[in-house]
């Protein structure tokens, strides 16, 4: 028998067998065989009555919080942006003094 020549029709891998044509075996019995089959874990013995410790029944209720100042933390706030913005600027001029002297000594 040959190949066929000509295209090949998409469908026709997805198409059922022809039903005279020889069917393949049935797969075989499992067998089973029950001095190996698994009995499952162990059964573990009951816990003691007793086993749980002692809860409390109501907790205390929870303390309040101290108030916070608001306009105490917006001063600190500024203040430790200012800061922050001070160590850059002082940061950024050494590294552009730095960048210039590197770039003159290898110009010159």
């Amino acid at each position: 028998m040959s190949s066929p020549t000509g295209v090949p029709d998409d469908d026709a891998y997805w198409q059922r067998p022809d039903p005279s044509s020889a069917q393949p075996a049935p797969p075989p019995a499992p067998t089973t065989r029950n001095e190996h089959a698994y009995p499952g874990p162990p059964k573990a013995p009951p816990p003691v009555a007793a086993w749980r410790p002692p809860t409390i029944a109501q907790p205390p209720p929870p303390r309040a919080l101290p108030s916070q100042d608001m306009d105490a933390m917006d001063e600190a706030e500024g203040s430790a942006r200012t800061v922050t913005y001070g160590v850059g600027l002082v940061a950024g001029a050494i590294a552009v003094i730095l960048m210039c002297l590197l770039c003159a000594r290898a110009i010159f």
